[in-house]
């Protein structure tokens, strides 16, 4: 009964700590061009690994093919 009580306690303190009844913020203009930016520098930095290991990853699916 003990162990319940706890988890009760402790899974009522996530969700009250989680889930802010009120949010009194304010996003500037240059938030969204920060985010755009950070989505568009991941796309970039997935195309080059891509890039770079392209081989290798198409090796992965085709195991009889051989590098020389």
């Amino acid at each position: 009964m003990l162990k319940l009580a706890s988890f009760l306690v402790a899974v009522t303190m996530v969700a009250e700590l989680a889930l802010p009844t009120c949010a009194w913020a304010y996003l500037d203009p240059g938030t969204g061009s920060m985010l755009l930016q950070l989505l568009l520098g991941g796309v970039a930095g997935l195309a080059v690994v891509l890039k770079l290991f392209w081989h290798r990853i198409r090796r992965l699916f085709r195991p009889g093919e051989r590098d020389d």
